[in-house]
């Protein structure tokens, strides 16, 4: 009979909980681990690549990032990077594509020069690119262009993995370790977590675990298991829906294009997709909807419970929707879903990246896209766009949405598990660890 009494049990299987597991397998003396996993496999839900950007973010094309948020996010890809070295690069998890941050017009090229004097002595790779490099590098993104156009590109890095494949990596290393009591249950859906007699007690459809400490990486189902034993009752949740756009293969590698600082939400990019050979994909959209996972009705429910709408969550929607330029945003969003409309209306703003593109190339990505959980900070009253994690101190964590998304799996892992080491009195390997994941920092 498979062991139930757990030294730390993980709920979600996704990239965030696999990169846990992983850690704590081989870095730490904890011997019993446990993940519990509601889906039939690692990594179906946002950590899917259908459903996510599949870029490893490095901090050198997002000008959303400061200089300090970029280099912690370069720091948060180089153990993705050293990670997937260590492990010999299976599945092709991880891929070498050039990438760019494209400025169009006077203003966006003067900021991305300035940006490209701030940033160059972090991220020696970065060329200021001119109309003439972009048509090497991108012809498309030139052709039957006017006005001034310039870039920040870095041609020799990685910039895009699968991060399904990479969770089930973690899985497979978590396994291997050596003297580790490791459970993984898939199809097991969490009913009710609950600590008594010095331990969590946690009921599934398969039973009842026991854990003397419990994560939950979970999305925005997190949150809503924090609020059963009330924690982060200072959250409500805004859940902002991605889709996308196929194109045929107009694009060698990452266009990004600059971020409206006005607005809380991704500008769109284009990349080959890792997923669908010979197409390029536009996107992503953002919608908000009323659910904690995409083209799952089930999570209706579970978005309405944790949503607990009040003065605070009003003020926050009400200062979105009065800024006009956010207002008419939100509004396009919507109408990106609407069949007939939406490729005429996405068009446009795929054309800054593509000119030439026409309306024939296209084609909406069906079932492509996930759900991305945004707090809303209600003490404050404004939205909670970072990181969001809940530690109790008494032994459970949740983690809502990790910051800036997949590409921090591994250092937001680290933070927990020196947590959960600190809170059980075991011992984090940190030499072992130094050697694997930090090489170079």
């Amino acid at each position: 009979m498979q062991n139930r009494n757990h030294d730390v049990l993980i709920i979600g299987g996704g990239i965030s909980g696999t990169a846990l597991l992983y850690e704590l397998a081989r870095f730490t003396d904890l011997k019993n681990l446990c993940l519990l996993e509601k889906y039939s496999d690692v990594a179906l839900v946002n950590s899917h690549g259908r459903n996510n950007s599949q870029t490893l973010h490095c901090g050198d094309i997002e000008t959303n990032y400061t200089l300090e948020k970029a280099l912690q996010v370069q720091a948060s890809a180089r153990m993705v990077v050293n990670y997937v070295h260590s492990v010999g690069n299976p599945e092709g998890i991880m891929f070498q594509y050039p990438k760019m941050i494209l400025g169009v017009g006077e203003q966006e090229c003067g900021l991305l020069r300035e940006r490209y004097k701030l940033f160059k002595p972090h991220y020696t790779g970065m060329q200021l690119l001119t109309r003439q490099d972009i048509e090497k590098w991108e012809p498309n993104v030139a052709l039957e262009r006017s006005g001034p156009i310039a870039a920040i590109g870095v041609r020799d890095d990685y910039s895009t993995v699968n991060f399904n494949s990479l969770a089930g990596s973690f899985l497979v290393e978590a396994r291997k370790a050596t003297g580790k009591d490791v459970l993984v249950e898939f199809d097991t859906r969490v009913k009710k977590i609950e600590f008594r007699d010095d331990a969590y007690h946690v009921t599934t459809n398969h039973g009842e675990h026991h854990a003397r400490m419990v994560v939950v990486s979970a999305g925005g189902q997190s949150l809503l298991f924090a609020q059963r034993l009330g924690y982060g009752m200072q959250f409500s949740c805004l859940p902002v829906a991605g889709s996308f756009y196929y194109t045929p293969q107009v694009l060698r590698g990452k266009v990004y294009t600059i971020q409206n600082d006005k607005l809380p939400f991704a500008a769109i990019h284009g990349d080959p997709d890792i997923l669908v050979e010979g197409k390029t994909r536009f996107g992503p959209t953002a919608l908000v909807l009323p659910q904690l996972e995409r083209y799952n009705l089930a999570s209706i429910p579970e978005f309405l419970s944790i949503v607990r709408p009040d003065a605070a969550v009003a003020k926050v929607m009400w200062d979105l929707i009065k800024e006009g330029e956010i207002r008419r945003y939100m509004l396009k969003n919507m109408l990106f879903e609407v069949p007939l409309v939406r490729s005429h209306l996405f068009l446009k703003d795929a054309r800054k990246i593509i000119p030439s593109l026409k309306l024939a190339d296209l084609e909406f990505a069906h079932k492509v896209g996930g759900v991305r959980p945004v707090m809303i900070d209600k003490e404050k009253r404004k939205l909670h766009l970072g990181e969001a994690k809940i530690n109790s101190g008494k032994g459970i964590i949740f983690n809502m949405t990790p910051s800036p998304g997949a590409t921090s799996c591994l250092a937001n892992a680290e933070r927990d598990a020196r947590i959960i080491t600190d809170y059980l009195g075991r011992i984090f390997y940190e030499d072992e660890f130094n050697s694997v994941l930090k090489k170079g920092a």
